[in-house]
């Protein structure tokens, strides 16, 4: 092999040993990352998951605050910044990663995947990565512009960030184990279509926009009981009023985690 391209002036131009073969497989954890990162990097470049993520839940922020045809308790900054927070969950953890494993299945990509030796739970940990890095940016955004329109937390601001991200680990949860029975189990136009009424369900039915306080007593009960009414309410609880949520939000969201989960486990399909 001629030297005249790894060479200058005689010297090695690279270190000893830069292109010696090394055909061991990745870590499970750096194939975990890397796939994370892949997700978000698709997730920058598709404008429809931008558009679900970060757009729609600031539309939601500014609009409720602003337009009073809903009639929301004052100030109105305070009631519509929690359900925001759920909107933007439930958008991440729940529609866009249903979507995106559906026409991953669809396209071969988890196939492929798993021919390079990634297993379930390293497709997994990439998903959780994924939408936990996703959502905090969302929240740093969202939180950002409700400061700015004079939005501040109720109560002591430790406990505030303390239950937040414990309710948002949550039902991050909850909604990835939904999104993956979904998206690993039907085909890709069907789980686009469910996945976006799933959506309008979760959002009118769990009191994200409207507090569920606000609604008939069978809609609050019925409400209570779906992952993104815990989660609203338990963020509203924290937020709003300055206190810890109900061990019922806790055991709602905690529910619906081991529902989709075990479903999971039990039905997906990598193609």
């Amino acid at each position: 092999m001629s030297t005249s391209w790894n060479t200058t002036g005689g010297s090695p131009r690279f270190p000893a040993g830069t292109f010696t073969p090394d055909p061991r497989p990745s870590s499970a954890a750096r194939r975990a990352v890397s796939t994370a990162v892949l997700d978000l990097r698709l997730l920058v470049r598709n404008g429809e998951q931008l558009l679900l993520a970060l757009v729609i839940p600031l539309a939601a922020l500014i609009g409720g605050t602003y337009i009073t045809v809903i009639d929301l308790p004052e100030p109105r900054i305070a009631a519509v910044t929690p359900g925001v927070l759920a909107l933007a969950v439930l958008s991440t953890a729940f529609t866009a990663q249903a979507i995106t494993t559906g026409f991953d299945r669809r396209y071969g990509v988890l196939r492929r995947l798993a021919a390079a030796g990634m297993g379930r739970l390293q497709l997994v940990l990439s998903k959780v990565l994924a939408a936990l890095v996703v959502i905090l940016g969302q929240y740093v955004v969202l939180l950002a512009v409700a400061a700015l329109l004079g939005w501040r937390p109720a109560g002591a601001v430790v406990p505030a960030v303390a239950w937040t991200v414990l309710l948002t680990v949550l039902a991050a949860a909850a909604f990835l184990g939904l999104a993956l029975l979904l998206g690993g189990t039907l085909r890709a136009e069907a789980v686009l279509g469910l996945a976006n009424l799933a959506w309008l369900l979760l959002v009118g039915l769990g009191g994200v926009i409207v507090p569920l306080t606000s609604a008939p007593g069978w809609l609050a009960t019925v409400g209570a009981l779906t992952p993104s009414g815990a989660l609203s309410q338990g963020l509203r609880a924290v937020l709003q009023d300055g206190h810890a949520p109900s061990a019922g939000v806790i055991l709602v969201l905690l529910g619906w985690t081991a529902l989709g989960w075990a479903g999971t486990v039990t039905w997906f399909k990598w193609q």
